[in-house]
């Protein structure tokens, strides 16, 4: 794929402002959550750190996928909850303190595992001449889309709450519009193979998120956590931030076939939040 203004310069940008938008809705508190929830949070890092790659990894080899479309799971498999994910949790009764939580903290730590995972995928499933992710400078360039962008919004939110709070419904909806446009430029981009990528990576990108989905709610009830939790934990194991694997893919390998797995999970994955959200939204949860 060959450097755009859109993978360069909007694609980062975008990312950046819907990180910013999260930052609008965090406080110190929530990160305080880490030690009032220890088992909870540390459950929820677990699930998504090392079984939701190890879930994507199995599922290649079940699938038999190979090249970008393997390394476009991974990817997928390697980013964090995002935005969305706390959203999904709020309008099903979930814990949305936990879920702020487990996407803040993972957005911090998966800025180390990231680029390991990745080259990890690359080396093991890319074709030969493959790009591989130099660390120390993904790591710079993910601060900068991801970790810096969020700590702003919550230096903002703690110096300028009031103004904060009448920003984040209209940041939210705007941020709404970016990732649909992100997710509509890539499918614009790989049009004619997109049937084709569809009868390839749909099967196995269901699968990963329904099967993360069900582990991470079968291992929280498993850890008899409550059922608010129990909720939360299950859709930031399932709800992954679509955006920054585009980005990785995209901006930073050049490789818009890889951005294809990610783009075919971030549409079908609202499909499952719609099942996830009607079977918990009107139950009263305890």
């Amino acid at each position: 794929m060959q450097e755009s203004i859109l993978t360069a310069v909007f694609l980062p940008l975008a990312l950046a402002f819907i990180m910013l938008g999260m930052g609008l809705s965090l406080t110190v508190k929530d990160f305080k959550n880490v030690v009032l929830y220890p088992k909870a949070i540390l459950l929820g890092l677990v699930t998504q750190l090392v079984l939701l790659p190890l879930v994507g990894y199995l599922l290649i080899q079940g699938f038999g996928l190979t090249g970008t479309m393997a390394v476009g799971l991974m990817i997928l498999a390697a980013c964090p909850g995002g935005p969305t994910s706390n959203l999904i949790t709020h309008l099903s009764r979930g814990d949305t303190a936990l879920s702020i939580s487990l996407t803040a903290v993972s957005s911090f730590v998966t800025v180390i595992t990231i680029p390991l995972i990745v080259n990890f995928a690359i080396r093991h499933f890319g074709e030969e001449g493959s790009i591989s992710l130099p660390v120390f400078e993904t790591i710079v360039q993910i601060v900068g889309v991801t970790v810096i962008p969020v700590s702003i919004g919550m230096f903002l939110n703690q110096k300028f709450p009031v103004i904060s709070q009448r920003a984040d419904r209209p940041v939210r909806i705007a941020s709404a519009v970016f990732f649909a446009l992100i997710i509509a430029a890539a499918i614009l981009k790989e049009r004619e193979s997109l049937p084709a990528f569809l009868a390839e990576a749909g099967l196995v990108t269901i699968a990963l998120n329904i099967i993360t989905l069900l582990a991470g709610y079968y291992l929280a009830k498993l850890f008899l956590l409550p059922k608010s939790q129990q909720i939360s934990i299950s859709i930031e194991s399932g709800i992954q931030n679509g955006t920054l694997g585009i980005m990785i893919a995209a901006t930073l390998l050049k490789n818009s076939e890889m951005t294809i797995p990610i783009v075919i999970y971030s549409l079908l994955m609202f499909l499952t939040a719609a099942v996830v959200i009607l079977i918990h939204g009107r139950r009263r949860i305890t």
